[in-house]
């Protein structure tokens, strides 16, 4: 295969070795979005064992996202202190363990301990994974691998809601959990064996940063949390104060840090920040879609929650299969021009849902879908790739740690979004021209850089030619 080729003056592993490599990121991505996936679609039969209501049934879910939300930044910062590899080895390790934990829980609370740590071991993963792949791979197919990323990613949003309901037929809750004990441990081997070494930073970590960082992003997830469920305006307003507050103290101290948790320098590469800008809010579409949908299909078209999850399938199976083709010809075409065609497909597939109604029919509602998919499938490795690749090798942890919390943030606002709507009286309809109205606002900062893209992408061919 073209991923595992060797070429003179290739930067990353040797190809024989980058195959073991990115099992092993392969397999450590799949547990924790796959986990998510299959848990959010048991919380009723969790729920209904423990005897608990499903307002608390929630929070397993919830606490694990808060406590990977807030640490993604941390973890990237961290992993310069200790190496990628020992981070990665990390938290593998205690996803795998808290799994264990969690399928042998018999009591709510024991469960949310473990889906904390869980939540933790998930952060670590997720943080560097990215650079992971920068690092295991050569310049020359980094889209390529961010393509390969985003397949995975995809296929595991795909098949989880399927696998929950598989083994919930036949078999209890905890086997969702302890599912991820062999797939876990066969990853640490791979990782333990294939991942990249690297040399550590000197200097001291940004302590304090890494607290305002993790208040900052936690209490932004609750607040959004508490918008979406319609709470009293002083609980969510609270929240969102306290993120506002604690993003002031982080921007101030990064300015200050002798080592900061995230070099605000970052941010003068205008490719990077309109890459971070548009992703952004592309994620705000899509979280927001994905709600909306669900009330939409259930509540008004009257299908089951595993009908829903069928009728989503086409959006992760078109990344599956688009998302890997465009991460390849990132490598060679620019890749913001690419970003754009596929930010303007799926804003045509999130209008046409908007106009979907009761007569719409299912084979209606999957062609949307899956050109929604096919769209976001375009946007997101071309745009991962600018990301990655418009600053050095070695800020590849913070660029890292940017992205997957740039993701979060962006889901989490658009399920807030459309809990504010719900909560106003809006009609779903409502929500979805809402996501394409974020969708456009991406697509306007992905057409702002793509001279600017251009002229990279012919000096980057200069330099390989000169190589």
């Amino acid at each position: 295969m073209r991923l595992f080729e060797t070429r003179p003056g290739d930067d990353g592993l040797p190809g024989p070795e980058r195959l073991l490599a990115v099992l092993a990121l392969v397999t450590g991505t799949l547990m924790a979005v796959v986990d998510t996936t299959m848990i959010n679609l048991a919380l009723p039969t969790i729920a209904a064992d423990l005897n608990v209501s499903a307002s608390r049934a929630v929070w397993i879910t919830n606490l694990f996202q808060v406590v990977c939300a807030a640490f993604l930044l941390v973890f990237a910062g961290v992993s310069e202190l200790i190496t990628r590899r020992r981070l990665y080895l990390f938290g593998l390790a205690t996803f795998v363990l808290a799994a264990l934990g969690a399928a042998l829980s018999r009591n709510l609370e024991t469960l949310l301990v473990f889906r904390a740590l869980q939540g933790l071991g998930a952060a670590a993963t997720l943080s560097i994974g990215p650079s992971l792949y920068r690092a295991i791979f050569p310049s020359r197919l980094l889209g390529s691998a961010l393509g390969l990323s985003a397949l995975v990613v995809a296929g595991g949003y795909a098949a989880g809601p399927t696998l929950s309901g598989v083994i919930l037929s036949f078999a209890d809750w905890p086997w969702l959990f302890a599912l991820n004990v062999p797939l876990g441990l066969c990853s640490l081997w791979l990782a333990h064996r294939a991942l990249p070494r690297d040399t550590p930073r000197q200097g001291s970590f940004d302590t304090l940063g890494a607290v305002y960082s993790m208040v900052m992003l936690a209490s932004f997830f609750v607040a959004m949390d508490a918008v979406g469920h319609a709470a009293p305006v002083w609980q969510s307003g609270g929240w969102a104060l306290l993120a506002v507050t604690a993003c002031g103290l982080f921007i101030r101290r990064q300015r200050r840090a002798p080592y900061p948790l995230l070099p605000l320098s970052v941010f003068a590469e205008k490719r990077f920040t309109l890459a971070v800008s548009a992703s952004g809010l592309a994620f705000i579409g899509q979280g927001l879609t994905f709600v909306a949908l669900s009330f939409f299909y259930q509540e008004q078209m009257g299908f089951s929650p595993l009908e829903t999850a069928w009728l989503f399938t086409p959006w992760p199976l078109a990344i599956m299969v688009i998302g890997p083709l465009a991460g390849r010809l990132a490598d060679r075409i620019n890749p913001s021009l690419l970003s754009s065609v596929g930010l303007v497909l799926l804003i045509v597939g999130l209008v046409a849902l908007a106009l979907v109604d009761e007569s719409t029919g299912v084979a209606g509602s999957l062609w949307r879908t899956a050109l929604c998919g096919i769209g976001f499938g375009l946007f997101q490795p071309p745009n991962n790739r600018e990301m990655m690749g418009s600053l050095p090798p070695e800020r590849s942890a913070n660029v890292s740690g940017v992205m997957s919390t740039t993701r979060t943030v962006g889901q989490s606002f658009g399920v807030a979004l459309v809990g504010a709507a719900l909560a106003l009286g809006a009609p779903i309809q409502v929500t979805l021209w809402l996501g394409a109205g974020t969708t456009f606002l991406a697509l306007l900062a992905s057409l702002s850089r793509v001279r600017v893209a251009q002229r990279a992408l012919v000096e980057r061919r200069a330099s390989s030619a000169g190589r």
